[in-house]
Order: structure tokens, then sequence, then C-alpha cells
């Protein structure tokens, strides 16, 4: 969609995204009180790096109505618990209909965790949070879902240096959705209530 904020039914302003027809409620949940809200933590963080990841190729809709069975699946995205999955593991979460059972995708997450394990408490949470852009507090709100851009320099930055690391399955494109899911960045467009709100 390329247009500006649209009016929902209880006349709140929203990124039209927020208001996608077949799945209102599940959106509009997610858009006005998660999506742009800062995350911190090593846990929180990894679980939407995993959920963005497993997200590729599909509408975020699919993983919102499977997210709870993603956390029981996958401990909670507990870091540790999660690195010390076996490969008996790994094939039980093959089978599991809760979860989007994508081999590549699956492995990534318990590498993807095997890699944060070995770091020291923070430092996931710090190494995201450097590649905030400077200044973003003062970034120019988007009019139009056609302003938000796919990716920016700061998430081309971000993506090298997981993968630098040892991540896999976070491309650029991976990253700065990641971005503005934890509050990064602030891609609510301008006149939607959220941004109003101070986000």
């Amino acid at each position: 969609m390329s247009g500006g904020v649209v009016l929902g039914p209880d006349g709140l302003a929203r990124c039209p995204w927020g208001l996608e027809a077949e799945s209102m409620a599940d959106y509009r949940a997610y858009h006005d009180t998660e999506w742009g809200v800062p995350v911190r933590g090593d846990d929180a963080l990894f679980e939407r790096i995993c959920l963005e990841a497993f997200q590729s190729g599909l509408s975020w809709l699919t993983i919102l109505r499977r997210r709870e069975g993603f956390r029981a699946a996958f401990a909670g995205f507990s870091i540790a618990e999660v690195a010390a999955f076996t490969a008996a593991d790994e094939e039980r979460l093959l089978a599991d209909p809760r979860i989007i059972r994508n081999r590549a995708k699956i492995a990534a997450a318990l590498a993807n965790a095997r890699v944060a394990a070995a770091w020291g408490p923070g430092e996931l949470t710090s190494l995201v949070w450097s590649f905030a852009p400077a200044g973003g507090a003062g970034r120019r709100a988007p009019r139009t879902a056609a302003d938000v851009p796919a990716l920016t320099p700061e998430s081309t930055a971000l993506a090298k240096e997981l993968k630098r690391r040892g991540f896999r399955f976070v491309g650029p494109t991976t990253a700065y959705a990641l971005m503005q899911a934890c509050g990064l960045v602030n891609d609510h467009l301008a006149g939607c209530h959220v941004r109003a709100g101070g986000r």
C-alpha cells in the first residue's frame, strides 16, 4: 500500500497495514501495542530475530497467528535453552505444526542461539542497539507507506555484523524489519495515532 494513514472503525488513524481487512484485529493489536516499541533484552531480541527470519517470504500475519506456538516450541526463545537443542529437537521442530516447518530457518535459529549463547549478558542487545540511527528521534516521519524504506545503511551494516559473528538468515531487509519492530526506528506514518502518542 502506498497511501497515508487510514481511519479505523474506532476513529483512530493508523498505518494502512494495521487495518488490512482480513486480519484487522491481529494487525491492529500488533500495530497499536508492539510495533515500534523499544525492545531490549537478549532473549526478547533473539525472539524477534527468529520471527523476522521465519517471516521471510511469508506474511507477518502468518507469524503473528503462530507466535505462541513458536514460543512453546522454542522454549520461550531462551537463548541458553535453544542453544542446547539437539538434533532430536531439530527433528521435533520440523514435525511441529504450530510453527513454520522450514529446515533452513529452524537450523538458523538454533545456530544463532549457539552464537549468542557464547556472548556475555547484554551483548546481543548492545550490538543491535549500536546500529540505531544517530538522531533517530529527529528523523522526519514518513507520510506514506511508499516513504518507508525496505533497508537502510544501518540495517545493511547490522546484517553484515551479525553475519560476521556467525548469525544466519539476517539480510539487510530482515534487519530493517527488526529495527522497525523493535523501536530502533519509528516508521509509524505521520498522523498515525501511535506516533502521535509519543512513540
